[in-house]
Parts: C-alpha cells; structure tokens; sequence
C-alpha cells in the first residue's frame, strides 16, 4: 500500500485557468512530482505535457523523478509567453 503524503499545489498561468484555483492542499500517494501531474490530469483538463513545464518543489526546481515527502509544495511551472 502506497503511503499518503499532504501535498500543496499552487498553480500559475494557464494551470491556474485550468484548474480554477491558484492553490490546493491534497492527499496523495505520488511518490514524484511527474506522478503527482499525471494524477491531477486526471482530475483537471490540463493541455500541458509535462515536458513543457519546469516543477519546483519547496521553493527549489527539480527534476520530475524528484522524490516527494510529506509536506511538501509543489509548483509547476507553465512556459512564459514572451511579447
């Protein structure tokens, strides 16, 4: 059985469009930043791939296999439109 983590989730730009919120606490047994954004595409109407976004974990950027831990928050990052 997969352990539980609370996870927040801030979202910006477009994700935040999508989601309609800029912030949510959830329970979660990703074990990976790249998990945890497979997950909440299912629940949400993402047209991001992960590809095409850079993912901060407490403040810091890090790979998408990075391992998440109990309280911890999590950005993802949507590409900047420049103009």
């Amino acid at each position: 059985m997969s352990e539980l983590r609370h996870i927040t989730v801030q979202y910006y730009a477009l994700l935040h469009e999508q989601t309609g919120r800029r912030e949510e606490m959830l329970m979660s047994s990703a074990r990976t930043a790249d998990e945890l954004y497979r997950q909440l595409a299912q629940r949400y109407p993402f047209t991001l791939a992960p590809e095409l976004l850079r993912v901060a974990i407490n403040g810091e950027f890090r790979e998408w296999t990075a391992p998440l831990t109990d309280q911890d928050t999590v950005v993802f990052i949507p590409p900047v439109a420049g103009g």
